[in-house]
């Protein structure tokens, strides 16, 4: 990826992240006021719950800006894994906002919404559902455009966030209506959306892990690697192939020893190893490192990984 394109991408990535952070201060603001003007304890509740969320939101950017950052003498391969490290955190905070959502409407199942309150907490749940189910939408694109694990996580916590939304709209519906008998609907509700949030949760840390993991790529991947190499000109031969997860997104590590022919020089070897790491990584975006060991053909492999690849 060029370094223009690198720019676009922290561009969007900074953007959407920003953005999210903005439309959670508006919403803490107007479900705070909207609360305490129009007498809605569950309006009050779901804005002290977006609160929580801005922490995440600097997670994110930080995950963001800190994944970008080149080696250094203290990590040689880059902070890549920053990025799964930033995901797999918001995927705890979502698994905590599943307990407390679930837990509170177990807890409060038999009490019924009382007192008169007024529409506007109302529309500003409703408002805050619209917000937050766009953010999803376009927080995802940019993840997915990206592959940015941090960035999709961060899409469903705006989800959630919908979600709770939707419950506290709920409640608030069911009081001013006047209907307490079928005010349990919403801590029903809220029950069922935090299951689906714990699930959503527990997927984000086990791809995070994955990545953590040094994993290898799926072995569709690992196939078309191989065979790319195979195929290269001046490669005779290869084995102790590996290959990688880097931690962000589907970026890909990989080394690769190479065989050749043993009557070529130094410096034709070399160019074979340097041609090798550059059509690949043109041939696959997704790999950001190839170290290449060029050896004569017919050398017995040392490491045991089996005959050689022709």
């Amino acid at each position: 990826m060029s370094t223009s394109d690198d720019a676009r991408r922290l561009r969007e990535e900074r953007t959407v992240a920003l953005s999210g952070m903005g439309i959670n201060v508006a919403i803490v603001v107007g479900s705070l006021v909207a609360g305490i003007l129009g007498h809605s304890s569950a309006i009050i509740a779901d804005g002290m719950h977006t609160i929580a969320d801005l922490f995440s939101d600097f997670t994110v950017l930080w995950g963001i800006h800190a994944a970008k950052r080149p080696a250094d003498a203290d990590h040689h391969y880059g902070h890549a894994r920053y990025e799964a490290m930033t995901a797999m955190f918001i995927g705890f905070l979502l698994i905590g906002a599943a307990v407390l959502i679930s837990a509170q409407s177990i807890l409060t199942m038999n009490e019924q919404h009382s007192g008169r309150i007024a529409w506007s907490p109302f529309w500003v749940a409703v408002s805050a559902i619209v917000l937050k189910e766009g953010m999803y939408w376009w927080t995802r694109h940019v993840g997915r455009k990206y592959a940015n694990h941090a960035l999709v996580a961060s899409a469903w916590h705006h989800r959630s966030d919908a979600f709770s939304s939707v419950v506290a709209a709920a409640g608030i519906g069911a009081a001013v209506l006047g209907g307490p008998r079928w005010a349990f609907l919403d801590h029903v509700t809220a029950i069922v959306l935090a299951a689906f949030l714990l699930v959503i949760a527990v997927h984000i840390i086990r791809d995070s892990l994955r990545k953590l993991s040094d994993r290898a790529p799926h072995p569709e991947v690992q196939n078309k690697l191989r065979a790319a190499i195979a195929g290269m000109s001046g490669v005779q031969s290869f084995h102790a192939f590996r290959a990688r997860q880097a931690g962000a997104g589907n970026l890909i590590e990989m080394d690769v020893h190479v065989q050749v022919d043993p009557d070529l020089s130094v410096r034709q070897g070399h160019d074979i190893a340097t041609k090798v790491e550059r059509d690949l990584r043109a041939a696959f975006p997704d790999v950001t490192s190839v170290v290449v060991h060029i050896e004569p053909q017919g050398l017995p492999d040392p490491d045991g990984h089996g005959p050689a690849v022709t």
